[in-house]
């Protein structure tokens, strides 16, 4: 009878849920499907890392250590850049060990230490790979963090390098399918930064093929043929600091990119007009207006008068200051009407803003020969061309000196005729 009682025993231990209640079941099975959850998401953590488990704890074991000994940060960051490996590896494990802490990590007291470079030096050191992991991961616990922390890690590993290497993995052409008038403030604001951080550095510049495949300027130039707040997004991305060698480029077409690109912005809003004045691009556009190629002047007519349009008077004074009327009048004589039309809205434009000042532009114009070039243009086979000509002659040339000067000339041929 014992055995039998034995016997039954043991098959009950052989049933999973024989002689369990519901709520002893339930519990349990709750507390299986939370470290269920629990394991696949460290799993997960870990997929994404690319680390093994036998590393992570290892690393768990020291931690506790570690957190006891409480390294000091000056210590870390001084043992970061030690020239014995064993020494920096320490330190570089030890900074990740602090970022990986569930609350709190320090980032912004890292940051403040001045290690954000150490670290990206470590990631150039080929010769030790876990150091670079090591490193990688510490940047990448940083860059996680809030926008400013993330913007930290960027300008940190800012250079020339990491834009060839960016360049280098075909960036720039899914970059390009993105922009459009359309693109949303945001998402533009985002596209622009990277494009023009993309034509970053002088030594050395970015390469001049990346420059042409980018088409860097046209593409960030549709831009700014948009509204004036997609303009502004360009300009506040410090487009305007690049122009200056653009502009002095020695191959011409970039100059007239260039120039083509200034012009939308003249064409923008008064606050628009003077980030091009205040970047000291003005005589630069002027001179090429003077000695470009025929397409530059073209692009740099049309920024001329752009202004002349949007422009505040002592923003329109600021180019007759800069000697901006004798190459303007300079491209009168050229065959393409619509460059001519453009230089004749211009000048009356000035003429108009100048109000008191008129006479001196006009007399200005006199002397550079540009009012004879009007004179010929009241013949001028397009109406509008030969209309805008005849009024800017009869509303800023037609003067009493003129009429004096036609009362003298048909005495002296009336006395002429009496002789």
């Amino acid at each position: 009878m014992a055995d039998n009682e034995k016997l039954d025993n043991q098959r009950l231990k052989n049933f999973k849920n024989k002689g369990r209640d519901l709520e002893t079941m339930r519990r349990q099975r709750n507390e299986v499907v939370v470290e269920l959850r629990k394991n696949k998401r460290d799993e997960h953590l870990l997929k994404r890392r690319n680390v093994p488990h036998e590393d992570i704890c290892e690393d768990s074991d020291i931690d506790g250590d570690y957190r006891v000994q409480n390294t000091s940060l000056e210590a870390i960051v001084q043992n970061a850049s030690s020239d014995n490996q064993g020494i920096q590896l320490s330190a570089v494990q030890a900074a990740r060990k602090l970022l990986s802490s569930d609350r709190n990590p320090p980032i912004d007291d890292l940051i403040k230490s001045g290690i954000l470079p150490i670290l990206v030096h470590c990631l150039e050191r080929d010769d030790n790979p876990s150091l670079q992991f090591e490193a990688a991961w510490a940047l990448t616990n940083i860059a996680s963090g809030t926008s400013e922390q993330t913007q930290a890690v960027v300008q940190s590993s800012d250079g020339p390098q990491c834009r060839d290497y960016v360049i280098s993995l075909g960036v720039v052409k899914p970059l390009l399918s993105f922009i459009s008038p359309s693109i949303p403030i945001t998402f533009l604001r985002n596209v622009t930064w990277v494009m023009v951080n993309l034509c970053r550095h002088k030594d050395p510049p970015p390469p001049m093929e990346t420059i042409q495949e980018t088409a860097a300027l046209r593409a960030v130039g549709n831009i700014v043929t948009g509204t004036d707040e997609q303009t502004q997004v360009v300009l506040n991305c410090d487009a305007l600091s690049h122009f200056p060698a653009l502009l002095t480029h020695p191959k011409e077409k970039i100059n007239k990119e260039a120039v083509w690109f200034l012009s939308n912005i003249t064409a923008g809003n008064q606050q628009q007009v003077q980030a091009v004045i205040d970047a000291n691009l003005v005589p630069m556009i002027i001179h090429l207006l003077d000695k470009g190629d025929f397409g530059t002047q073209k692009e740099a007519a049309w920024a001329i008068s752009n202004l002349t349009i949007s422009g505040r008077k002592d923003q329109v004074a600021y180019l007759i200051q800069q000697n901006v009327i004798p190459p303007f009048c300079n491209l009168l004589t050229v065959k393409d009407a619509q460059v001519v039309q453009v230089v004749l809205d211009g000048l009356s434009n000035i003429l108009k803003m100048a109000e008191d000042e008129a006479e001196t532009i006009a007399n200005l114009i006199e002397e550079c020969g540009g009012l004879e070039k009007i004179e010929q243009l009241q013949n001028h086979e397009n109406e509008d061309i030969y209309k805008l000509a005849y009024e800017i002659i009869d509303q800023f040339f037609s003067s009493d000196d003129v009429f004096n000067n036609l009362i003298i000339f048909l005495v002296l041929v009336n006395k002429h005729k009496s002789g």
